[in-house]
């Protein structure tokens, strides 16, 4: 029986009606009667029909259509990213490279649109991206600052190359939203998790193909050099941040002061990390707070009101009021840790899972950036203790 069987499978009937299937196989897999070839690869830059937002390609699946002439449309083209052809120089304007500025967004400050404005870095190589709360104030910012941008694109001397807005869908993680509560230490893991879910979502939804340079910047920052991010850029150095204080009245002197800001930038020390044994894999590192007081060097305490603007200091931890990173430094997968990452979060978190992959983070003591009163990041942090869902995406583009 099983010699018979073999005979009829081998059969030249058999064997013909196998090549037909095969051929008509390969016809309908290869050919297309209407469509026509796909245009050869271009260079993004080079081709409009590449993406529809300078921040990011289409990454909606082709699906074959007609247009109304009953003619199926042709696929999108192929888009090479030539990765190696986007440089971090010490002069990136030279250079021609893209820089995007990222800002969580609680409340919109006018004067720190008003200091976006005066940035001197060449307008059309930066994109903007902001991520907004849910709720009545986040409302009101989205509204103030969309006004604003359609006054800004309709300027083609001001203009950006692109802004996106993200709107979030958040849940409270306390209760009560009192100065005292919301700074209290025991809130403070929530909050700081918060925050980084709030940078990552922005991050990832934001970056592109051909960004250079990603600023972060805080939405309550209005005083910077009109220079920072060329300022910056020019130590060449992977990830770096100026230092920040806070212009304010000072009732002792009876005339306006300046006080430190951000003290999440720091050198650490054998207190710290001596801390950090004796914790629990889900505990974190905070500064600031006696109760854990870890004598850390703070870069806010380093400054010399007549010192080198372009003094430089080696940093393991940063905050994240002004911060700029290589962007090849986030495609290696340095991110804003929600999670304890060796018993830090958040930015100071940042920085040490960037060491960790070979970058090492940097401060300018005697550069200053200064903001208003009070910190929109933290008040957004305030209202999200959960993965952050984008709820709206808004483009504008030139």
């Amino acid at each position: 029986m099983a010699a018979r069987t073999l005979r009829r499978s081998t059969s030249p009937i058999t064997l013909v009606l196998a090549g037909l299937l095969c051929i008509g196989f390969l016809i309908f897999i290869f050919s297309s009667p209407t469509a026509s070839l796909p245009s050869p690869p271009r260079l993004l830059l080079k081709s409009k029909d590449a993406a529809s937002n300078a921040l990011s390609p289409p990454s909606l699946p082709f699906r074959r259509a007609k247009n109304p002439d009953g003619k199926t449309f042709s696929p999108p083209p192929v888009v090479h990213y030539h990765m190696n052809n986007v440089t971090t120089s010490p002069d990136p304007i030279a250079s021609r490279e893209s820089v995007l500025i990222l800002t969580p967004m609680a409340r919109f400050y006018q004067e720190y649109w008003d200091n976006l404005l005066v940035l001197s870095y060449p307008h059309e190589l930066i994109s903007l991206g902001f991520i907004i709360s849910k709720g009545r104030e986040g409302n009101a910012a989205t509204s103030a600052l969309q006004e604003q941008i359609a006054r800004t694109q309709a300027n083609t001397k001001k203009r950006f190359a692109s802004i996106t807005i993200l709107r979030q869908d958040t849940d409270m993680p306390l209760q009560t939203q009192n100065e005292a509560d919301r700074h209290a230490l025991t809130h403070q893991k929530a909050r700081r998790a918060a925050m980084s879910r709030a940078r990552n979502s922005l991050l990832f939804t934001t970056i592109g193909p051909t960004t250079s340079w990603v600023l972060w910047l805080d939405a309550d920052v209005i005083e910077t050099p009109p220079s920072l991010i060329q300022d910056l850029a020019s130590h060449d150095k992977p990830i770096i941040v100026p230092n920040c204080f806070q212009r304010y009245y000072n009732k002792d002197k009876e005339a306006m002061d300046v006080r430190p800001y951000d003290f999440n930038s720091w050198v650490d020390s054998p207190t710290a990390q001596g801390l950090a044994e004796k914790m629990g894999p889900d505990e974190i590192l905070l500064e600031g707070y006696a109760e854990m007081a870890t004598y850390r060097s703070l870069m806010a305490y380093m400054t010399d009101p007549n010192g080198d603007p372009r003094a430089i200091v080696s940093l393991d931890g940063v905050g994240g009021t002004a911060l700029l990173v290589k962007a090849e430094i986030h495609r290696d997968g340095a991110m804003f840790p929600p999670f304890p990452f060796y018993h830090l979060i958040e930015t100071e978190g940042f920085a040490k899972m960037a060491k960790r992959l070979g970058w090492q983070s940097w401060g300018l003591p005697n550069y200053f950036v200064r903001p208003t009163l009070g910190c929109a990041l933290r008040q957004i942090a305030a209202q999200s203790e959960r993965s952050l869902i984008v709820e709206q995406v808004y483009h504008y583009n030139e």
